[in-house]
């Protein structure tokens, strides 16, 4: 990452926020181009690295307005957690198994859309405890990359 002051920590944080967000805004406004641009220029881009982006940009703009408008300003996060243990007994070829799998469902919040939909997945043990184990590596990062 080019050395743009401040921590490492600012710097991490301005690479992943700062053009999601800024360009679509700078591209809407009158004077887009220059303004998408400028936006990149204070990013630390190149030039050649602006140039190719403003041009796949204005090439691609309206598939990636209406993708953006679907997504939203901000990620959904969870609110909740439930789930539940089963026992697949037999398969659709009359198989016995006796496998247990754990039906797993978030409720998740997105401050851009009124509805709290729901995400429900199944999984075996291993995959839970992996999931989990996921989970807490995240969380560790994310301490160590607050305290930076």
């Amino acid at each position: 990452l080019p050395d743009a002051g401040g921590s490492r920590l600012l710097r991490l944080q301005r690479l992943h926020a700062s053009p999601p967000g800024g360009i679509p805004e700078s591209a809407g406004r009158p004077g887009g181009r220059g303004r998408v641009s400028t936006y990149l220029e204070d990013c630390k881009f190149d030039r050649e690295r602006i140039e190719l982006f403003c041009t796949e940009y204005q090439n691609n703009k309206n598939s990636l307005e209406i993708l953006l408008g679907s997504i939203g300003r901000s990620l959904p996060h969870i609110t909740d957690v439930s789930w539940r243990l089963e026992y697949q007994i037999k398969t659709n070829q009359l198989h016995r198994m006796y496998r247990p799998a754990y039906l797993v469902t978030l409720s998740v919040q997105n401050t851009d859309s009124p509805s709290y939909p729901e995400i429900s997945f199944s999984c075996s043990m291993e995959q839970l405890q992996d999931l989990v184990g996921k989970l807490k590596d995240a969380s560790k990062s994310l301490e160590r990359a607050t305290q930076l």
